[in-house]
């Protein structure tokens, strides 16, 4: 799948750990990077699905068309699906699930 980022901060954060890093942390970083180089080895998103560790699951109410992916306890990767066959995947944001 190709993966396009909805901000450059978002692909910085992709492309340089360190900057990850100051934004979540070591744990959410090493993982936020991780999962983003197993969506780019994907074919589509019922190959995510079926990836267990990830928790591909799609959101429910008005972000019913977008998907969640667990990177630890209460971080979430937020991925939306583009193009005409659903072969591109847009990062769209790193969420605290359950707030502080």
């Amino acid at each position: 799948m190709e993966v396009v980022f909805r901000t450059r901060k978002l692909e910085r954060e992709y492309r340089e750990y360190a900057k990850a890093t100051r934004s979540y942390g070591h744990d959410v970083a090493r993982r936020y990077i991780e999962r983003i180089n197993i969506i780019k080895h994907a074919r589509d998103i019922h190959e995510l699905k079926a990836l267990p560790s990830l928790n591909c699951h799609q959101l429910k109410g008005k972000r019913r068309e977008q998907y969640g992916i667990s990177l630890t306890g209460y971080y979430r990767l937020i991925i939306s699906l583009k193009g005409n066959e659903l072969e591109i995947v847009q990062i769209e944001e790193v969420s605290k699930h359950y707030g502080d």
